[in-house]
C-alpha cells in the first residue's frame, strides 16, 4: 500500500515563496541572537570575560551567527 503526503505540495511557485520568507525569517532571527549575545557579553567586566575564556576582542567572533560566517 502506497502512502502520499498531501500536507505539503513538494514543485511549484508556492514552496519556492514559502522558503524564501523561511530563510529571510531564519536570518533576522541569526541577527537577532547575535545581537542580544553581543550585548549580554559587552555587558561583562574584564574579569568575568576572562573567566568564560574570552577577551573583549572575541566578543564579535563568538557572536556572529553561521549564516554570516
Amino acid at each position: 500500500m502506497a502512502a502520499f503526503d498531501t500536507t505539503r505540495t513538494a514543485y511549484g511557485s508556492a514552496s519556492a515563496v514559502s522558503s524564501f520568507f523561511s530563510r529571510s525569517l531564519a536570518a533576522v532571527v541569526a541577527w537577532n541572537d547575535a545581537r542580544v549575545t553581543r550585548a549580554a557579553l559587552a555587558a561583562l567586566s574584564d574579569r568575568e570575560l576572562d573567566d568564560i575564556g574570552l577577551v573583549r576582542g572575541d566578543i564579535d567572533a563568538v557572536a556572529q551567527p553561521e549564516f554570516f560566517r
